[in-house]
């Protein structure tokens, strides 16, 4: 569906981006925190639109901690070209790319630590992690701590994702994670590619609507014990289910918020 900006008042999307991101600055914006106060944690996305989850999650979960980001349109696009063609993975210039954000993050404002926001290119963590290694900046995948508790759950793992490129590298993550933690794995998967369009649109309330209702039609084939959220973007769901044990009798987790609390737990260490 087209989108027509000059259908929006400007005045109260630009008010509200602002409110979120606020503009660079070199003040420390101290929070309740004194392990987190001062500390900067660079994000790499795997495309420019979705760094407002990155900041909104960042500075909700880790206030006190300047969130700064990186990613561009290009990345998404090429491994969305490349999963059309049927290749397996991202391509291999998106993670050497992702490896050179890393370094320019270090190099110009060093980062206490890095985080990979894209499910899809979960795959340059290997790389990332040994390009930084020599500064000792240590690198997280954000679903790595959405994973290992949908692991440690040992049950039935339900795993939706809204974007068709997503769904071998959160599958791989997910065996790796079982294998790390030497635990066997039962899960199935959903792909709803509507709410993903839904979500482009602007329409959220129908995006998270589509989710819970593949949520519910899966519960009534087979037995979920718990949900996995494939991707950044879909951490919107928790803004109309907040309760989700209450709402579908199982945990959802998100990596909007698992994964920057998992982040939270690495600065604070640092």
């Amino acid at each position: 569906m087209k989108v027509n900006p000059d259908a929006i008042n400007p005045i109260p999307l630009f008010e509200a981006y602002m409110q979120v991101t606020g503009v660079p600055t070199l003040t420390e914006e101290p929070g309740p925190d004194p392990q987190l106060n001062g500390k900067k944690l660079g994000v790499i996305n795997g495309s420019s639109w979705v760094s407002l989850w990155s900041t909104y999650f960042g500075k909700h979960l880790l206030p006190g901690v300047k969130i700064i980001n990186v990613g561009n349109e290009a990345v998404q696009l090429n491994f969305m070209q490349a999963h059309s063609r049927g290749a397996e993975g991202p391509p291999q210039i998106n993670i050497d790319l992702f490896t050179q954000y890393a370094k320019d993050l270090f190099d110009l404002v060093q980062v206490d630590a890095l985080l990979i926001s894209c499910s899809t290119m979960n795959r340059a963590f290997r790389q990332v992690s040994q390009r930084m290694a020599p500064v000792g900046v240590p690198v997280i995948q954000i679903d790595e701590a959405m994973m290992e508790e949908a692991v440690r759950s040992e049950g039935k793992i339900l795993v939706i994702a809204t974007h068709g490129p997503t769904v071998q590298s959160t599958q791989q993550l997910l065996h790796e994670t079982a294998q790390r933690l030497g635990k066997t794995v039962q899960f199935t998967g959903a792909t709803i590619e509507d709410a993903f369009h839904d979500l482009g649109a602007g329409r959220i309330a129908e995006h998270n609507q589509a989710i819970a209702d593949t949520i519910r039609n899966v519960q009534k084939k087979e037995q979920i014990d718990i949900v996995v959220l494939a991707q950044l973007s879909m951490s919107v769901f928790a803004f109309s289910y907040p309760d989700p044990v209450a709402e579908f009798g199982v945990k959802v987790l998100n990596s909007g918020e698992t994964g920057f609390r998992h982040a939270g737990v690495i600065l604070r260490a640092r």
